[in-house]
Formats: C-alpha cells, sequence, structure tokens
C-alpha cells in the first residue's frame, strides 16, 4: 500500500479541489475582461472630460470677445 486511506474517501475532495480551481480560473478571466473593459471606459471617459472643458474654454473666450468687443466700441477715440 502505497498511501493511506481509501481512494473512495478522497476521490469527492479532489473533485471539489479541480472544481474550485477551474472556478477560480474562470473568475480571473472574467475580471481581467472586466478589468480590460473598465479601462476602455476610463479612456473615452478622459477624452470627453478633455472636450468638454474645449467646448467650457471656447465658450469662455467668446463671451470676454464679446465684452471686450463692447468696451472698445464705447470707449472714446
Amino acid at each position: 500500500m502505497t498511501g493511506g486511506g481509501s481512494r473512495f474517501l478522497k476521490e469527492p475532495f479532489e473533485a471539489h479541489e479541480r472544481r474550485f480551481e477551474v472556478t477560480e480560473r474562470i473568475m480571473e478571466l472574467q475580471f481581467g475582461h472586466l478589468e480590460k473593459r473598465l479601462e476602455k471606459i476610463e479612456a473615452l471617459i478622459e477624452g470627453l472630460e478633455k472636450r468638454l472643458w474645449m467646448t467650457v474654454y471656447g465658450v469662455v473666450a467668446v463671451i470676454l470677445t464679446q465684452a471686450i468687443q463692447g468696451i472698445l466700441q464705447y470707449a472714446p477715440n
């Protein structure tokens, strides 16, 4: 006899161990995929944020330009 105990006692636990290992591997793959998707979403949000700030700066520039033109129009020559 090479090992102690009955194979009927060990086999059910080995099957559970394999199932847990497979489940852990699947979860690793799912979390890896989820992390990649989140990185893409973050990149899209950063691009959107940059465009939003450019729009805000553009609106402020137009308002300031119109204010300065109004002041120069009424200033004495």
